[in-house]
C-alpha cells in the first residue's frame, strides 16, 4: 500500500509536530506502507539532513514542492505570508496528486481538506478543533477517517454530526529505545556541564502561555535555595522575551536543543513538570504533549497540572496531579517529589510501564484499522 503524508510544515524544525510528522512516517514505513512524506519548499534556517536531526533511519521518501514562501517576511506582512504559502503549496500538490494514486493520503493541515474532492482516501488527524468548523464541514464528510488524539477532541465532532465510528482516539507516542539510555544522571550531568550537587527541575518543549510555564516560573519562588529549574526549548523569539520576563536566578533559560540531546536532559534531572494551564481549551481538553510521553519514558517522577486532557494518561498512580495555574499547589508537588524518594521512584516505575502502550508502532497499529 503507498502513503501520502502532506504535511504544510518547515521540516527539520524545533517545533513538537516535526517530531511527530517524521516519527509517524517512519513507523508507517516500517509497517505495511510505502510512504512518501510531502511537503513545501521554503527556507529553512536548519540545515540539517531531516533524517540525521531526528536520528530516524531513511526509510521513506521525502519530496519538496515548490511555493511562494513568504513566511519569512511574517514581521511585515502578517498572516499574509502563510496565506500565500498555504495557497501556493496547495496549487503545487493539486498537481502533483492529479498524476498519483496513492492507497491513501494522510494529514493534520486543515487547509488541506479540499483535497477530499480529488476523490482520493483521505485521512486527517485533528490535534485541535478547527475555528470556523462550518468552512470546513463539507470536507469533513467527505474525510475516509478522522483520527484526533483525545476523546474531547472526538466528542466535538461527533456533536457537528460526525459518525463516531469514523473517528478514532489515538494518544500520541513515544520511541522507547530513544529514551532508554545507558548514561547516567551523573554521567548526564557532566555531559551537559550542569551542577552535581543541584536538584534539577526540568521542562522541556516550548514557552508558549497555554503550555503553563509562567505558573513553573512563580513556582520556582516557593523552592529550596539547592534546587534549579531548566527551561529546554522555545523559539528565538520565545527565548528571547522569557528572559526578559524571568530574572530569578534559580531559572536556567537553555533554549533549543537538538532532539537527540533531549534524552540525556531527562535522565540528568530530578523532577519532570508538566504545567499546563487550564484557562485555554487547547490545554485543558484537547492536548496530548509529546514531553508527556518522553517524562514517562525516562523514568523521572513526573508534576502535572490537572487536567482532562492529561488525565487520559496520567493518574495518581503514575505522577503527581496539582491544581493548574496554581504556583504554590505546583511548588508543592516537586517538593513531594524531591523529600519523598519512594512515592517518586513508585510513579516513576509505574508510568513507565503505563507508557508501553504508548509506542509509535502501537499507534500506527491502531490507526491502521481505520484504513
Amino acid at each position: 500500500m503507498t502513503l501520502i503524508y502532506i504535511a504544510n510544515a518547515r521540516i527539520p524544525t524545533e517545533k513538537a509536530h516535526g517530531i511527530q510528522i517524521m516519527q509517524m512516517c517512519r513507523t508507517f514505513a516500517n509497517s505495511k506502507f510505502d510512504v512518501e512524506l510531502v511537503i513545501p519548499k521554503r527556507f529553512n534556517y536548519i540545515k540539517t539532513d531531516p533524517f540525521q536531526y531526528y536520528g530516524i533511519k531513511r526509510s521513506f521518501e521525502i519530496k519538496k514542492l515548490p511555493c511562494l514562501d513568504l513566511i519569512v517576511l511574517d514581521k511585515y506582512i502578517g498572516h499574509l505570508g502563510l496565506w500565500v504559502e498555504s495557497f501556493t503549496y496547495f496549487i503545487s500538490l493539486f498537481f502533483y496528486l492529479l498524476f498519483k494514486n496513492p492507497s491513501l493520503i494522510y494529514t493534520r493541515n486543515v487547509l488541506l481538506l479540499p483535497l477530499t474532492f480529488l476523490k482520493k482516501n483521505v485521512f486527517f488527524e485533528a490535534h485541535t478543533f478547527p475555528r470556523n468548523y462550518s468552512l470546513y464541514s463539507p470536507f469533513f464528510k467527505r474525510l475516509k477517517g478522522i483520527v484526533v488524539i483525545t476523546q474531547k477532541l472526538k466528542d466535538l465532532f461527533v456533536q457537528k454530526g460526525i459518525s463516531p465510528d469514523k473517528i478514532l482516539v489515538a494518544s500520541d507516542g513515544v520511541d522507547l529505545e530513544k529514551f532508554n539510555i545507558k548514561e547516567t544522571k551523573e554521567e548526564c550531568r557532566k555531559k551537559l556541564n550542569l551542577p552535581l550537587d543541584k536538584k534539577i527541575v526540568l521542562y522541556t518543549g516550548h514557552l508558549y502561555q497555554w503550555k503553563g510555564v509562567q505558573t513553573l516560573v512563580a513556582a520556582s519562588e516557593y523552592l529550596p535555595a539547592n534546587v534549579e529549574v531548566y527551561f529546554v526549548g522555545g523559539t528565538t523569539k520565545d527565548i528571547r522575551d522569557f528572559r526578559l520576563q524571568t530574572l530569578n536566578l534559580k531559572l536556567k533559560i537553555v533554549g533549543h536543543k537538538p532532539y537527540s540531546e533531549i534524552p540525556c536532559w531527562l535522565r540528568a534531572s530530578d523532577v519532570l513538570v508538566l504545567p499546563n494551564s487550564a484557562k485555554e481549551e487547547i490545554s485543558k481538553s484537547w492536548t496530548s504533549p509529546l514531553k508527556l510521553f518522553e517524562y514517562m519514558a525516562a523514568k523521572k517522577p513526573i508534576i502535572s497540572s490537572d487536567l482532562p486532557s492529561l488525565r487520559e494518561v496520567l493518574n495518581e498512580g503514575n505522577a503527581i496531579l496539582v491544581k493548574p495555574d496554581s504556583p504554590e499547589e505546583l511548588a508543592e508537588g516537586i517538593k513531594k517529589a524531591l523529600e519523598n524518594p519512594g512515592l517518586a521512584n513508585k510513579i516513576s516505575e509505574q508510568a513507565f510501564l503505563d507508557v508501553k502502550q504508548y509506542t509509535w508502532d502501537n499507534r500506527v497499529k491502531k490507526i491502521s484499522m481505520l484504513f
